[in-house]
């Protein structure tokens, strides 16, 4: 039981004491004979809501016209306490703005279920505040601050007026705080409201809502002499204040008796989030929820809060905000309605003019069950345009037969993930159902939508493939694309105009939609089963050819190719021409059909069909349309006279073209045909009749493979991608859209088949909902009550068993050359002789069966003709021939045992791997057959007839439905006539007598729709109840403490399984998904404290390598600078030195020279040393002095010969000087010795460059006291 029917429940159990009111209770102080009846004056419209003692409806004055709200009260002896209580404070209460306006009481009496009270109040039609809060909160919006303030301001003045007039409200919540559509705030429901008097300012009776109520009105249950007063009010207030932020009141997630529990202990509840609303709204909420009342500010001083004050001269303003804040809401319908005030009453009220019925979105919640009460339950939903119903796990889907915008992008976020009864019912819900139960369980699904023609399962299954492609969102937006594509495509030429049905499929379809582990979807599967082919060569009064033939002939029209494909643009051909003669017409005229063309050419093009594939598909159709109209004549000759001829070789020129073959071989092939006897061919010409059976026959060939081609090519281009993920580590979720029951005033051999197919899923219905429930209870143990069904196996033996059922007489019959559909009937007549068969007298060529969906009369006329569906080889080997590269391949690959077009092997296998072994080979073996060449293995001539394809198709549809868990549709015609809010009683009674709808709504209530195995219960759901490192075994104690865990009730646990309702199942995933949630939020800051940790790691390690890379270079670069500096010091001294002792060895060769007059050794001249010529004490002198110093002792004649001998030196004539050196000289010309010494340490500290013959002079000056002029004279 969910928070608010518990809450509910509590309102209506709670033990009250004796008096709410002023008055001790007399029921003379009402005076029901008084009261006038409210028949007279009022009249009810439609229902508004329930509460926990009645319902209200919305009612019109019979007077005025104006509108007003009534609230009818269950027979007053059950409650009369409360309704006086009610009565007297709006009695005696003066009209406030803020206040509901009380209209008046009246009474009317009723002699089966007693008398009833009608309170007659304002209309308030703006909603609660709540529904306004949670229908912001699903679209992803909240209130804003400012409106929160006018609605808080509007009920402080409410209250204040309340307090005024000595009334204490004692459950203000947000239900009872009621909006107008233009903007008004209401206070409603003075049920347990109490009057003050001036004797007595308090009260201590323990009354209201559990979430809102204050601590000291808690207090008073067990201290009876504990007292409060009108504050209590404002804590209510407080709590509804956080409800208009969050949604809901604190601890609204817990048992309402527990919540007594935990208010008076538990500290002043707050916002979930304060910090994103502002310190004043906060400030508010503080000083509501001061949990002394007596330190409580009162109504009066909160109208001067600072967060109440900013409404002052904004009211207006704010009003109209929230008035269209109303209407913005109330356009999205009742989807934002809350589910916190669903409350079941406790009989059914007798109200003249309205529904009796309360209103529910699971009819398994239906306290009556009886088709009565089903049908009215269903006939109210659909006037409020409310089309989907639960029961149980099983929706209700009734065809409203006009656009709803309720499948927008908006509504299918809501149906995302979220628990069912959140929302009202929708095929989205259940589409969400099998989704989630496919990621959670890691297993296959299989969506079954059934129902009679026209009920809308194609439109149903359109939708469930939106919201699955919707749910299962790929990277490959491209993708997404083709899958949306698929049904319109394949609809265009599998779907036809019927008598009961403008859009019928006239074929099954199952679509599986393939998802990768984690639920993306990554391709999809279309197997198709029964083509209706004979459709295409002829239609029944009042019906049409498949879409595709209008939709190209209006397309080409349009785009003036008529002539291009040889199609007529006067009169249609005769394979779409009917009795109307309005077909060119409506091609011509009606929009519909050229945009439809629009929309196949964009299927073709987003799906991936290359342009010339979709050449070649046009070119086949418009054959098929030209092979119509070739028409036969019968020809008399001496020896033959059944022979036909062409008299319109026209026709059969553009048909030839068109399938690019030889319109004389066209013409053979179907006017004669060859016999091989004994080896000898003979060909044998065909009559008139048989002609058109050839042609048609080849019509019908080739629009089955064409589209079988077309659904095998789709399947190849919508095949998952292997880099993404392989099939068969993926899960399928199936779709089965198949053709409705029918019963049309002729029905023939393709109504048999369709209404078999039927039988085949209602029998599947059957066994997955009653027979294997109830066997499991016998296996079990389980004490359960049995729910009787009407079991049609007898009757599907009666079609399907070997070699005594229908399909098997068939087959026997078609084999005999002499058999007509007399004898047919005959031999079903002396073998079937059962309940559910029976021969109207006076009608030969007719049988009737009882259905499970009623009694169908057949026409058998041509059933052996179609059964056989004989196609010549002729035929076959011409179209083989053809230039056409697809219609080549048409009829070059064989057909399965299905009927249909075999598919390349590599094509299949990876989605026949998702079948389990038992079923897989068998169809492996059907799709893989190696390509036939012979051309009778490509026909249906190895005695394979339309029953037996019909056997094998619906052999191939259970493999597949078998392997996934069911999912049930039942869709529901409300009216034959296709008309809006059109509700037939009788024809959805009917439906849903053989449908087995109650019986259903029964088995859900008392049974146990799901039986798990011990050890898989524990293995999917251990995580509740065990720690996650732990293995516990799949024991029956395991299994009870995870069931405890949850805190589920209603289960029953038998010797191997664990039993659970249908609605137990949702919650423990729900459970399951919230745990995985906070496991992947704890998984992703484990993985972000790593990938943080590494980072650091790596970056730390990359500044180390950096630094050590920096140091090296540093190193590498301080070494080669000082090496080459190095170099160049030694260099230089290397100059100096032989300069300098080249100078010295001439000087005292000279010296020597003139003093002997003979020469020297050179050689012992260099070997001499400085002291040797008495240089020595000059040098050590002169190297110490700051600036040089001139002695007298050498003349100017000694200086000039040594300056002379020195610039005649090769060496100093071959300088260069720089432009540093010559700029020096020039400036230095007139400078004195200690001038010149100065001005060259100034440059060389100033990082002047100067050559170093220029150094080196500079050391000769200072040495050998050389003048300024002389050195200059050198360095010029």
């Amino acid at each position: 039981m969910s928070a608010a029917e518990n809450t509910a429940s509590l309102e209506a159990n709670w033990i009250r004491k004796p008096l709410y009111g002023l008055f001790q209770y007399n029921s003379s102080m009402i005076g029901l004979e008084s009261l006038a009846d409210p028949s007279d004056t009022w009249e009810i419209i439609e229902t508004i809501g329930k509460g926990t003692y009645g319902k209200v409806y919305k009612v019109a004055n019979k007077k005025d016209g104006s509108l007003a709200a009534v609230k009818i009260l269950d027979p007053i002896s059950d409650v009369d306490e409360e309704i006086e209580a009610e009565y007297n404070i709006l009695q005696f209460l003066p009209n406030h703005p803020n206040v509901v306006r009380f209209y008046g009481m009246f009474y009317k009496a009723d002699q089966y279920v007693g008398g009833q009270l009608w309170l007659v109040l304002e209309l308030c039609n703006g909603g609660s505040v709540t529904e306004l809060v949670k229908g912001l909160l699903k679209c992803g919006q909240r209130l804003d601050e400012a409106i929160i303030s006018y609605i808080l301001y509007g009920a402080l003045l409410g209250l204040q007026h309340l307090h005024n007039n000595r009334i204490i409200h004692r459950d203000v919540k947000g239900n009872n705080i009621l909006l107008t559509t233009e903007g008004g705030v209401k206070l409603v429901d003075f049920g347990v409201s109490a009057q003050l008097t001036s004797t007595r300012l308090r009260r201590n009776t323990s009354v209201g809502t559990p979430f809102w109520m204050a601590p000291e009105v808690i207090a008073c249950e067990q201290q009876y002499d504990y007292s409060y007063d009108a504050r209590c009010d404002v804590w209510s207030l407080g709590i509804t204040a956080i409800e208009l932020g969050d949604g809901d009141p604190p601890l609204f997630d817990m048992h309402p008796v527990k919540t007594l529990f935990k208010i008076p202990r538990n500290p002043p509840p707050t916002l979930l989030h304060p910090e994103k609303w502002c310190r004043g709204f906060n400030h508010f909420i503080s000083q509501c929820l001061i949990k002394d009342f007596e330190k409580r500010p009162s109504v009066t001083h909160l109208l001067e809060h600072p967060f109440i004050k900013q409404v002052h001269g904004k009211d207006m303003s704010l009003q109209n905000q929230l008035a269209e804040l109303i209407q913005e809401q109330q356009q999205l319908g009742s989807i934002a309605k809350t589910r916190r005030e669903r409350i079941h009453t406790r009989r059914p009220y007798h109200v003249d003019g309205a529904d009796k019925y309360s209103l529910d979105d699971d009819l398994v919640n239906l306290e009556v069950l009886d088709e009565d009460t089903i049908i009215h339950q269903l006939q109210k939903r659909y006037a409020d345009l409310q089309i989907y119903t639960y029961v149980g796990d099983i929706l209700i889907a009734l065809n409203p037969f006009q656009n709803l915008s309720i499948y927008s992008p908006q509504f299918s976020k809501l149906y995302h993930g979220v628990k069912r009864s959140s929302n009202p019912p929708h095929i989205f819900a259940s589409a969400d159902a099998a989704y989630q139960s496919m990621v959670t369980f890691s297993k296959d699904q299989c969506i079954i939508i059934s129902g009679e023609s026209g009920s809308g399962k194609t439109e149903s299954a359109h939708l469930i493939v939106q919201h699955l492609t919707f749910l299962g969102k790929a990277n490959n937006r491209a993708l997404r694309e083709k899958i949306l594509q698929v049904n319109p495509l394949v609809e265009a030429f599998g779907n036809a105009c019927t008598a009961i049905n403008d859009n019928s499929s006239r074929f099954g379809k199952y679509l599986e939609m393939m998802f990768t582990p984690t639920g993306a979807v990554m391709g999809a599967k279309i197997s198709e089963y029964l083509l209706e082919k004979s459709r295409v060569i002829k239609q029944a009064v009042g019906e049409k050819n498949f879409h595709i033939f209008y939709y190209i002939y209006a397309g080409l029209y349009r785009q003036k190719k008529l002539s291009e494909y040889r199609l007529p643009d006067k009169k249609p051909p005769r394979y779409i021409d009917n009795e109307t003669g309005r077909v060119m017409h409506d091609i011509i005229t009606k929009d519909s059909y050229g945009r439809q063309f629009e929309a196949i050419q964009h299927c073709f093009r987003i799906i991936g069909f290359t342009d010339e594939e979709v050449y070649s598909v046009y070119r086949i159709l418009t054959g098929i349309l030209n092979t119509g109209n070739i028409e036969f004549a019968a020809i008399s000759s001496q020896h033959q006279t059944d022979k036909s001829e062409v008299p319109n070789p026209e026709a059969l020129d553009n048909a030839a073209a068109l399938l690019s073959i030889g319109s004389e071989e066209l013409q053979e092939a179907l006017t004669s045909h060859c016999v091989v006897t004994r080896g000898e061919t003979i060909i044998r010409t065909n009559t008139v009749d048989k002609a058109a059976d050839v042609r048609d026959a080849m019509s019908k060939a080739l629009y089955g493979r064409l589209f079988s081609w077309i659904v095998n090519r789709i399947n190849t281009l919508l095949q998952p991608d292997k880099n993404i993920c392989n099939a068969e580590n993926g899960m399928n979720v199936g779709i089965l859209d198949i053709f409705g029951f029918e019963n049309f005033a002729r029905n023939s051999f393709e109504q048999l088949c369709i209404n078999i197919a039927n039988e085949q899923i209602q029998f599947y219905f059957n066994q997955h909902i009653f027979a294997l429930e109830q066997m499991e209870y016998r296996s079990e143990g389980i004490d359960a009550t049995p729910v009787e069904y009407e079991d049609n196996r007898p009757l599907l033996d009666m079609f399907l068993q070997k070699p005594m059922g229908l399909l098997s007489l068939l087959d026997e019959e078609s084999r005999f050359p002499q058999a007509t559909d007399l004898t047919l009937v005959d031999k079903f007549e002396d073998n079937l002789r059962c309940k559910y068969f029976w021969r109207p007298k006076g009608v030969e060529l007719s049988f009737g069966i009882q259905h499970y969906a009623g009694k169908v009369l057949y026409d058998a006329y041509a059933f052996l003709e179609k059964n056989r569906d004989t196609l010549p080889a002729d035929v076959v080997v011409l179209l083989r021939t053809s230039e056409n590269k697809l219609l080549q391949q048409l009829f070059s690959s064989p057909l399965t045992k299905t009927g249909n077009l075999a598919q390349a092997r590599a094509r299949v296998t990876a989605a026949s791997r998702s079948l389990p072994p038992q079923l897989s080979a068998g169809r492996i073996k059907v799709d893989t057959m190696e390509v036939m060449r012979h051309p009778e293995e490509t026909t249906n001539m190895k005695r394979q007839t339309m029953a037996s394809y019909f056997r094998y198709s619906l052999m191939d549809l259970l493999s597949k439905m078998v392997v996934g868990q069911p999912h049930f549709i039942r869709c529901i015609k409300p009216n034959d006539d296709r008309e809006a809010l059109t509700f037939s009683h009788e024809r959805v009674l009917l439906q849903l007598r053989y449908t087995g709808i109650l019986e259903t709504v029964k088995i859900r209530q008392k049974g146990y729709s799901h039986r798990i195995l011990f050890e898989e219960f524990v293995k999917r759901y251990y995580c509740l109840a065990f720690k996650a490192h732990e293995t516990p075994l799949g024991s029956r104690e395991n299994c009870l403490a995870i069931l405890e865990k949850s805190k589920l009730d209603n289960w029953i646990l038998g010797k191997t399984k664990v039993f659970l309702k249908y609605y137990h199942i949702e919650q423990l995933n729900l459970f399951l998904r919230e745990v995985i949630g906070r496991v992947v939020v704890m998984q992703a800051y484990i993985k972000g404290w790593l990938g943080a940790r590494r980072y650091k790691k790596v970056k730390e390690k990359r500044e180390n390598s950096a630094v050590t890379i920096q140091s090296a270079w540093r190193g590498y670069e301080a070494r080669r600078k000082y090496k080459e500096i190095k170099n160049r010091r030694t260099d230089a001294a290397i100059h100096i030195q032989a300069a300098f002792r080249g100078y010295i060895v001439r000087k005292n060769y000279t010296r020597l020279k003139s003093s002997t007059g003979c020469v020297a050794d050179p050689q012992l001249i260099s070997s001499c040393s400085i002291s040797d010529f008495g240089c020595e004490e000059h040098w050590q002198q002169t190297s110490n002095q700051s600036s040089p110093v001139v002695p007298d002792s050498l003349d100017k004649q000694t200086k000039k010969k040594d300056l002379d001998e020195i610039s005649a030196s090769p060496f100093i004539r071959k300088q260069s000087f720089e432009m540093n050196d010559s700029q020096l000289i020039s400036q230095s010309q007139s400078f004195t010795d200690h001038q010149l010494s100065s001005s060259l340490r100034s440059h060389k500290k100033g990082g002047k460059k100067y050559s170093k013959v220029t150094e080196i002079f500079c050391l000769l000056y200072i040495s050998y006291k050389l003048t300024a002029c002389n050195l200059l004279y050198i360095l010029m």
